[in-house]
């Protein structure tokens, strides 16, 4: 599931924040910790199908891969319901058996706070299927700070197709020249660019256990942090 990038200097985030108005916020990789999907996917998973057919992990994990890629920036990648289907396998169940490795990254609440004293919209936009968000907003505690949390299944179309932020935009009603967007993923942002969002930025630490690659496209941050005022 990770590739290796090239390498590319860091592009420092300026906004103008009186510019802006509404604020999205991608959840896997942006607000938590991806090291638990990573994790699951890569891993846990695996081994579990492994024992199911009677193969190696390697093997399992090749095989599952390869059917990952298969529905790559699709709905039916993220939908847990669909996975159960597939491998003859409950996944909802196997996520809550590892739910302790869920995590939100450092200085996201002090951003979401930030975000509230400045009085901007602030809304959760995710891939994520809904019996995921479930177990990962009862694991910490983020939903209360939206306006709303907004699952890719309720707008019919993954992030990565430019023609999710045009339907969106007339969900939310938000207006693209005053708006951030914050994404761990390239193809989302650039989506989303071709939507016209104005402010697009990239997250280059999704996992804690991953080393920092920065965009070359796009403004990067390691860490909300960088985002507060110093």
């Amino acid at each position: 599931m990770n590739s290796t990038p090239l390498y590319c200097e860091k592009i420092f985030p300026i906004f103008p924040w009186d510019n802006i108005d509404t604020v999205l916020l991608d959840m896997d990789g942006t607000l938590l910790d991806k090291h638990f999907d990573d994790y699951f996917w890569e891993q846990y998973l695996p081994e579990h199908y492994s024992l199911l057919h009677d193969i190696s992990v390697d093997e399992a994990r090749g095989q599952l891969l390869a059917r990952y890629h298969k529905v790559k920036d699709t709905l039916d990648w993220a939908d847990l319901n669909f996975w159960s289907r597939e491998l003859g396998m409950d996944l909802q169940e196997l996520k809550l058996r590892i739910n302790h490795l869920i995590g939100v990254h450092p200085y996201v609440v002090e951003f979401l706070e930030y975000c509230l004293k400045n009085r901007k919209k602030l809304y959760l936009i995710t891939n994520a299927h809904s019996s995921t968000l479930s177990i990962k907003l009862e694991k910490t505690a983020l939903g209360p700070w939206f306006d709303r949390i907004v699952c890719a299944e309720e707008v019919g179309l993954a992030k990565e197709d430019p023609l999710f932020w045009d339907r969106l935009e007339q969900l939310l009603a938000f207006d693209r020249t005053r708006t951030l967007l914050v994404d761990d993923t390239e193809k989302v942002l650039f989506a989303a660019q071709t939507h016209g969002l104005a402010y697009l930025l990239y997250v280059a630490r999704p996992s804690s256990r991953q080393r920092v690659q920065y965009s070359c496209n796009f403004p990067s941050i390691e860490y909300f942090k960088e985002l507060l005022p110093r």
